[in-house]
């Protein structure tokens, strides 16, 4: 598949298979997110890879997203750096982090996994869930597993509804 096709395709899924993500599909999803770009390459992130049945589940719960506990694996985007802001006065994390969770979506997509991108939880349940010191920021979990569904793709705008050419209109 070519990019565009992924990006095309790729829906957000919230059921399942059982099957465990081998380890060599769960490093190119890793090293895709790796990869991204980051203001002044700076890479200020840690990838938190849960496994843990009951840890999962305790993600699940906290988030209030039962589906989150039957993925085969959830990585939690964490920012190292979430004081550092950009001089057009956005927090680097929240660009960074979406840029590389956003890699690690595509990728795994491309190779069978589907996930959803999990914005809704406690920051401070999550940290302590999974051991995050206070002073980094949990920016998104993604959980990861074979799609045991489908969904249909969702509707978006048109491109002209949400363009525009040299000036705001």
């Amino acid at each position: 598949m070519n990019v565009f096709d992924v990006i095309k395709k790729r829906r957000s899924v919230r059921d399942f298979k059982l099957d465990s993500i081998p380890e060599d599909v769960l490093n190119k999803i890793l090293d895709a997110g790796r990869l991204a770009p980051s203001a002044h390459n700076s890479q200020n992130w840690k990838f938190i890879i849960i496994r843990e049945g009951e840890k999962r589940k305790q993600l699940a719960k906290a988030a209030g997203q039962d589906f989150i506990g039957k993925a085969s694996v959830v990585i939690a985007l964490v920012s190292l750096e979430p004081d550092d802001i950009m001089s057009c006065g956005i927090p680097t994390y929240a660009v960074d982090l979406a840029i590389a969770g956003s890699y690690m979506v595509l990728e795994a997509w491309e190779l069978g996994i589907g996930t959803c991108w999990i914005g809704a939880f406690p920051q401070e349940e999550v940290k302590k869930i999974i051991n995050i010191p206070e002073k980094y920021k949990v920016v998104t979990m993604l959980p990861f597993g074979f799609p045991a569904e489908m969904p249909s793709p969702r509707p978006r705008k048109k491109l002209e509804e949400i363009t525009s050419y040299d000036k705001f209109k």
